[in-house]
């Protein structure tokens, strides 16, 4: 029995998932399974996974079913006492399963261990560092708030507790993570791994892609959440909507926006406002009305040579304003 479990659930991802494997193989803790789940993919995911000679490799292939599925289909197969996702396209520095095993082990009352995440490119160059923040023992106030853990591929969380509050609810995607993370963090503590151990890739695709879908997943999270939650904390909904709708704005005009995409950034901002109603004096509020502008008034060419130039396009500060009720 092996004290690790890693879990890839792979859906067409001949162009990245190499990479991911191989930044699971070069871990320094050795001590694990990779357990890769072949969602029904179409193209050469599968013979590029069968390529890879590991005797610590195992895979599984079923029709195509979605990724919580296919975690849970991982989870089931898996024989540690310890579980770990990493999505096909994303990567984890080498040291990511050894610290986050290490501070388990130190920390026994905690059942979840999460690092820093960085945000790279199709090329797996730097884009931008994460929100890096670090909050440990009874977490659930925070992540109500803010998904600190950013990601699918992060966490490394002891079996019984995962098995405790069940997988992940396939119904909830694509928000089925933070779905998951709230329901550990209502009944377990967390530890924070100081560290940027996951390197999280944006694609072209992915930029503005979905999101009126993860719009209604999170509210769904956080109807349900909120439900259970105890009554002290219901004032923190509108800090969870603010920064659900910043984020979102942010996602929309993230890459090469086009005009609907400014319409559901204008509309996701004014959701944002109206939770969060000092974000209108914010310098970048004004930056972000602009770039929306921008992008509706002139030609789509015209548009991001204007915003490149001026430097509108750089909306990361926007991201600095999703905060915390701290009283």
């Amino acid at each position: 029995m092996t004290l690790i479990s890693v879990i890839i659930p792979a859906y067409n991802a001949q162009k990245t998932i190499k990479e991911t494997i191989e930044s699971v193989l070069k871990q320094t803790f050795p001590d694990f399974e990779l357990i890769i789940i072949n969602d029904g993919s179409q193209d050469s995911t599968l013979e590029i996974i069968q390529e890879i000679k590991d005797p610590r490799i195992r895979v599984f292939s079923y029709q195509n079913s979605r990724q919580a599925v296919s975690r849970n289909r991982g989870i089931s197969r898996a024989t540690g006492e310890y579980i770990a996702f990493l999505d096909a396209d994303d990567l984890w520095t080498p040291d990511k399963l050894e610290k986050q095993l290490t501070a388990l082990q130190t920390n026994p009352e905690a059942a979840v261990a999460y690092s820093w995440t960085n945000w790279i490119d199709e090329s797996s160059q730097f884009l931008r560092r994460g929100s890096y923040l670090s909050f440990n023992g009874y977490v659930y106030p925070q992540l109500l708030q803010i998904n600190f853990l950013e990601n699918g591929s992060n966490p490394l969380i002891r079996r019984e507790a995962l098995e405790t509050v069940g997988g992940f609810e396939p119904s909830l995607t694509p928000a089925e993570d933070l779905d998951l993370y709230l329901r550990l963090a209502a009944r377990y503590s967390f530890i924070a791994v100081q560290s940027p151990q996951i390197l999280y890739r944006v694609s072209s695709d992915s930029m503005s892609a979905n999101l009126d879908n993860l719009e209604s997943a999170c509210l769904r999270v956080f109807a349900r959440a909120y439900t259970d939650a105890p009554e002290s904390l219901l004032p923190l909904k509108s800090y969870s909507l603010g920064n659900l709708y910043k984020y979102l704005t942010f996602k929309a005009l993230a890459g090469t926006p086009k005009s609907k995409d400014s319409f559901a950034a204008a509309q996701y901002f004014w959701q944002a406002v109206k939770n969060d109603p000092q974000l209108l004096k914010a310098r970048v509020s004004l930056k972000l009305l602009l770039q929306i502008a921008t992008i509706l008034i002139l030609p789509a060419q015209e548009a991001q040579n204007l915003l490149r130039k001026s430097k509108l396009n750089n909306l990361n500060p926007l991201l600095g304003y999703i905060k915390l009720k701290t009283d």
